[in-house]
């Protein structure tokens, strides 16, 4: 690397500079302060573990995201967080170790190996919340409402909710007795959405009906609320299991719009986001002009069956550092209050009893360059008589 590039960051690699990295802080704190207040417990796993523990249980998919180093002390493979949330099992489930449901929060840096998912960044700043121990449909459902209020927060005005279910698909594959690697090989096809070579998978594993029928009208059942009535024709010979995963999503959905009701839900009985590791509901928020999704989550149950606890769970999370830039937030830091040099006892009481107070005070430097506005200051510190007082400028 020369003089002249020394600057330059990797690809992906971002610096937050001096106004959004206060306005990024001000969102946290007002983020787990509503977490707070929604009874979510704020947890802070490590940036690093050892490889085996980092992809346990849903991590298996971070594999290719996850940067991989030696750990000096040991010899052993460390990997650098891909993503927060099989640390958050963990700590659910190897410290905590409850029989009640758990509500937890978090919000730190992940690295990824490649530019994927919320954005262009490897370094997202990665935003969530999990609720552990419970298996009914309202845990979901509170968790879909959080992520609308964290959006809301964030200053995004226009979105709407893609909602799916990853038992669908599963129970539909079980019914139609398809090895994994046929499973593989549909679930290829159907995120594609490309129906021409379903129907020609269905031709060459020669798939009955009203299966083969079942499977090729997955990518056809997106939309509004008409779905549900399309899904009942479709499915009317399908297994148990399959309607009532159908059956859950539309009580999530019922459910939901009693709490939230200024959010437009769109659904996709297709749709497989994370379908590795989802049991159940999957949903995800977009926003005009964004083809990844802004927000992210869905159910996982027995997420901490690795660890020693296999408990049901649903969660979400977002990278906080894309929902700055889409937002419309602006920092809420007042200018600043220019001082004076000088070492003069009440002076310097002043100016204590001004930062306590909340104040931005800078004390002017000896011969620098810039005055009051050039710091940022809209006022400035005057002495009037035996006292000092704050000036307007």
């Amino acid at each position: 690397m020369t003089l002249n590039n020394r600057w330059v960051l990797p690809e992906g690699i971002e610096e937050v500079l001096p106004a959004q990295a206060m306005l990024l802080e001000e969102l946290r704190r007002n983020l787990i302060d509503m977490y707070t207040c929604w009874g979510y417990d704020l947890v802070m796993p490590p940036l690093v573990e050892y490889l085996e523990s980092l992809l346990s249980g849903t991590g298996h998919d971070l594999d290719l995201q996850t940067f991989k180093i030696t750990d000096q002390l040991t010899g052993r493979m460390m990997g650098i967080r891909a993503d927060m949330t099989p640390q958050v099992a963990r700590i659910e489930a190897h410290h905590l170790k409850q029989n009640i449901p758990t509500r937890l929060c978090y919000l730190g840096t992940v690295l990824h190996t490649r530019p994927q998912g919320f954005s262009a960044s490897r370094s997202p700043l990665q935003i969530g919340a999990e609720l552990y121990g419970h298996k009914g449909t309202q845990s979901d459902v509170e968790i879909l409402a959080l992520m609308v209020e964290t959006l809301k927060l964030t200053g995004m005005e226009t979105f709407y909710i893609d909602l799916g279910h990853a038992g669908i698909f599963r129970e539909l594959v079980r019914q139609a007795g398809l090895s994994k690697e046929q499973e593989n090989q549909l679930f290829d096809v159907l995120q594609r959405k490309a129906k021409p070579e379903l129907a020609d998978l269905m031709t060459e594993w020669k798939l009955k009906k009203p299966i083969a029928d079942m499977l090729v009208s997955l990518p056809d059942l997106n939309g509004g609320e008409e779905v549900f009535e399309k899904a009942a024709k479709i499915f009317a010979k399908a297994d148990k299991s399959v309607l009532a995963a159908i059956r859950n999503l539309q009580d999530i959905a019922e459910q939901f719009k009693l709490q939230v009701a200024d959010v437009k839900l769109h659904y996709d009985l297709s749709e497989l986001r994370g379908y590795n590791y989802h049991t159940g509901v999957i949903f995800a928020a977009y926003t005009p002009g964004q083809g990844q999704a802004i927000a992210q989550g869905g159910r996982y149950d027995d997420i901490g069956k690795d660890f020693g606890v296999a408990r049901p769970a649903t969660g979400f999370s977002a990278d906080l550092k894309t929902l700055v830039s889409l937002g419309q937030l602006k920092s809420k830091q007042k200018p600043g209050i220019f001082s004076p040099s000088d070492n003069e006892p009440a002076l310097l009481d002043f100016i204590a009893q001004l930062r306590a107070s909340g104040e931005r005070v800078v004390v002017a430097l000896v011969n620098q360059n810039g005055d009051a506005a050039a710091m940022q200051c809209d006022r400035i510190i005057v002495k009037d008589g035996n006292s000092w007082s704050v000036k307007e400028l």
